[in-house]
């Protein structure tokens, strides 16, 4: 166990939360009438001792997850809903027994696998009422990453809106079934087999990404897991170097910025402008993500709700902005040399280099008046925090 104490030591540095995922089939056996159906109950032992030894040296997990697209009609083998169901009650039992003390009790997550209705709602009404506090769902809606049309899929709002059906279809699922749980996207590398080789790790796959992220939330998704951290194309790091991604950065400024209350965003204008918007995670008023993905178009937008924007009577400097409303903050997102494969990105004009100790550098926004409306050239993606905007659902 010399490798998981020192990644739990990694972990602690970090502050990672931490979910595990658990062989689903010890102890199975594969059907004698279909290759693929795997039955028998789940063997636990091995997740018992595993336990155990995890609780015993204190290391926290935030979730333990059984199994891996193993649902509906599986990925190479396959789970029966009622059997998996069953065996998540196996899972909650252990660990309550594990984790007596609630506050320090691990989740229970399945079945990580790509929706199908009725195997998810089977799976649901079988483990019953809190076993399952999440109920995660693949995604990889872009395809194969060998298509050579990946990168048109990614910058079509049309094809993008597609996978919005399984997002709603599991949000009503978990409405319906499960309302203790909460729909997870347990994992989602936007392309398949490890991403497109030229595409999945550039400026470009932030279209899908934060589009991913922003519509997942409106469909009150808990959770959105990337895939990965380390390894593939669709890496956020640079398997090589370890140097952030594109994606990184896009996916930290929409933990720094974007907050848990989701807000409706609406626009009339075209398809290829997408806006999502949530109260803002660490000052009043809210934050929204534009993405622009057309490649010609320029959008001017200008956020309203019913008059809610009241400037600050009070003068501040620019230094000192917080609480100021009349002040408006903007992180534009640009590829290097407008090359939307590029994988070096620009804040604000500046590309984002790690520091001489390889820390994040700062990500400063560039202050506009808030009076103005927010200017999106091409092939952008801005956030901007609109700190006098009343929200009343932010209040």
């Amino acid at each position: 166990m010399d490798r998981w104490d020192q990644l739990n030591n990694l972990f602690n540095q970090t502050g990672a939360k931490i979910t595990f995922g658990l062989n689903a089939l010890i102890g199975r056996n594969q059907s004698s009438q279909d290759n693929s159906l795997m039955t028998g109950k789940w063997n636990h032992k091995n997740a018992h001792d595993f336990m155990k030894y995890t609780a015993s040296k204190g290391f926290k997990i935030d979730s333990y997850e059984l199994g891996n697209e193993l649902c509906g009609s599986g990925v190479a083998r396959r789970i029966e809903a009622e059997q998996y169901g069953k065996d998540m009650i196996v899972l909650k039992k252990l660990v309550h027994k594990m984790y007596p003390d609630p506050s320090t009790q691990p989740k229970v997550l399945g079945p990580g696998g790509f929706y199908d209705e009725e195997w998810f709602n089977t799976f649901l009404q079988t483990s019953g009422p809190n076993v399952v506090d999440g109920l995660t769902h693949h995604i990889y809606n872009l395809g194969a990453g060998v298509d050579p049309t990946l990168i048109d899929k990614i910058q079509d709002p049309f094809f993008l809106d597609q996978v919005a059906q399984t997002h709603k279809d599991v949000s009503t699922t978990v409405k319906l079934y499960g309302p203790w749980s909460g729909a997870w996207v347990g994992e989602a590398g936007g392309a398949y087999n490890s991403g497109g080789k030229s595409v999945s790790h550039t400026f470009v796959n932030g279209f899908w990404y934060l589009d991913q992220l922003g519509m997942t939330s409106t469909f009150n998704h808990k959770v959105f897991c990337r895939q990965a951290l380390i390894g593939g194309n669709y890496a956020l790091l640079n398997t090589t170097n370890f140097i952030p991604n594109p994606d990184y950065y896009g996916a930290l400024l929409w933990h720094r910025l974007m907050g848990k209350n989701v807000l409706s965003a609406t626009h009339n204008g075209s398809p290829y402008l997408r806006a999502y918007s949530h109260c803002s995670k660490k000052t009043a008023g809210i934050s929204v993500l534009l993405i622009n993905m057309s490649n010609s178009t320029t959008f001017e937008v200008s956020v309203v709700e019913d008059m809610n924007l009241y400037p600050n009577e009070e003068n501040k400097s620019l230094e000192d902005i917080s609480g100021d409303s009349n002040q408006r903050e903007e992180y534009h997102l640009t590829p290097k040399d407008g090359n939307i494969l590029s994988d070096v990105l620009l804040l604000n004009g500046t590309p984002l280099k790690l520091t001489e100790s390889s820390e994040i550098p700062s990500m400063n926004p560039q202050l506009i008046d808030a009076a103005l409306p927010i200017t999106l050239a091409p092939d952008l993606i801005v956030f901007a925090t609109l700190k006098g905007f009343k929200a009343p659902a932010c209040s």
